[in-house]
């Protein structure tokens, strides 16, 4: 049993031990990331990035945990809504991914974007379509959104964030919603939604006030979804 704990750390398997604070156990050494020359460089040019960032912030961000505030009308049409607006169109199509919030982007405002092309409808097998009325919308902006549950059936189905990269769970949201907002330039948008639409609108909501879906999700179904790739 010694020798074999003795030969669990060591890593790799030439034999070099775990550089200090890179243990298997130890989240904050594999936190720590060194930047090449390069991309220091950069960072001492450029500065740090500012929001909206061009990537969704990963679990673990503050802005991600905390309740986003309102849009003042004074803001509506202005030029900082209209680049969140355009970052979070690039970033839905960039990911890809359906649904996009501010928070992710590291900007604290209740403001959400959500697209479903056909092309990536089709990417979903039919049964699942089928089951959960999976069908294509156009690209949507909400600002201050107000949700309201038409529909209080409970449906589980699997869900991803780019948030969490790499992973899912099952999660339950009601079956039809209504949400309700204006766009960047403050003009009105109301969207009934049902299904896979509707349980797109409620993870993005959640995201506004802090909630990820891994704090609903059945936590026996959360998956890395890489998981047989990993062991290659």
């Amino acid at each position: 049993m010694a020798a074999a704990l003795g030969a669990a750390r060591r890593f790799p398997a030439a034999g070099r031990p775990f550089p200090p604070g890179r243990g298997c156990g130890d989240a904050a050494g594999w936190a720590r990331r060194e930047r090449s020359y390069w991309r220091a460089l950069r960072r001492r040019v450029l500065g740090p990035p500012a929001p909206p960032f061009a990537a969704p912030c990963q679990v673990g961000a503050p802005v991600l945990r905390g309740a986003a505030a309102a849009v003042g009308p004074e803001r509506l049409g202005g030029p900082e809504l209209r680049e969140l607006a355009a970052a979070l169109a690039a970033g839905l199509r960039r990911g890809p991914c359906l649904g996009l919030s501010a928070p992710q982007l590291g900007v604290p405002l209740r403001v959400f974007a959500a697209e479903l092309p056909p092309a990536r409808c089709r990417r979903y097998p039919p049964a699942l379509r089928l089951a959960h009325r999976i069908e294509p919308f156009p690209l949507r902006l909400l600002v201050n959104p107000r949700l309201r549950v038409l529909d209080s059936r409970l449906v589980t189905g699997p869900e991803g964030c780019a948030s969490l990269r790499g992973f899912s769970a099952y999660v339950q949201r009601h079956w039809a919603v209504h949400v309700s907002g204006v766009d960047e330039r403050g003009e009105p948008v109301s969207w009934e939604a049902t299904g896979w639409a509707a349980r797109i609108i409620q993870h993005e909501m959640d995201h506004l006030d802090g909630i990820l879906y891994i704090d609903r999700m059945d936590p026996r179904t959360f998956t890395n979804v890489g998981w047989m790739e990993l062991l290659d």
